[in-house]
């Protein structure tokens, strides 16, 4: 992975922690460096605990847009994180690329998960997706997509 990527990857990082950040009253290179070890942090534990796991940027339009993280077990696909520029919100890029990886995971007969932040907005929209509580974890909620039986 090239510096290039690695920033890239920083930025989309960071655009998840915005509005969290503007709640503290730190100077701008406290914030970054705090987002750095963050960020850092992250990516070493879903290296380390995904192994084969694949880590991709999305492209829109010739233009990166986020980061998906899938790791894809034999019946069970596990986001390991999703994440969109704010340009890219709202727009339903999202919402295709997780029907895609749905589709994918139902093909083979494989559940969806994903762990999300009891706080998180985007829970109303994995749960308007079909997504459901599998499991409270606290400051996390386990979530899990199910294909439908074939008839």
């Amino acid at each position: 992975m090239s510096p290039a990527d690695r920033d890239l990857l920083f930025r989309i990082y960071a655009g998840t922690r915005t509005e969290e950040m503007a709640l503290l009253d730190w100077p701008e290179a406290a914030i970054e460096a705090f987002l750095r070890q963050q960020f850092e942090a992250q990516d070493t534990h879903y290296r380390g605990n995904y192994p084969g796991a694949s880590f991709d940027v999305i492209v829109v339009g010739g233009q990166p847009a986020g980061r998906l993280y899938l790791h894809l077990g034999a019946d069970e696909t596990r986001i390991i994180d999703i994440a969109l520029l704010a340009d890219f919100r709202g727009l339903g890029v999202g919402t295709r690329l997780l029907g895609q990886v749905m589709d994918s995971a139902g093909a083979r007969g494989a559940s969806v998960t994903i762990h999300v932040e009891r706080n998180n907005p985007a829970l109303r929209w994995y749960r308007r997706l079909g997504f459901q509580l599998a499991e409270d974890k606290g400051v996390y909620l386990f979530l899990r997509w199910s294909p439908a039986p074939a008839p």
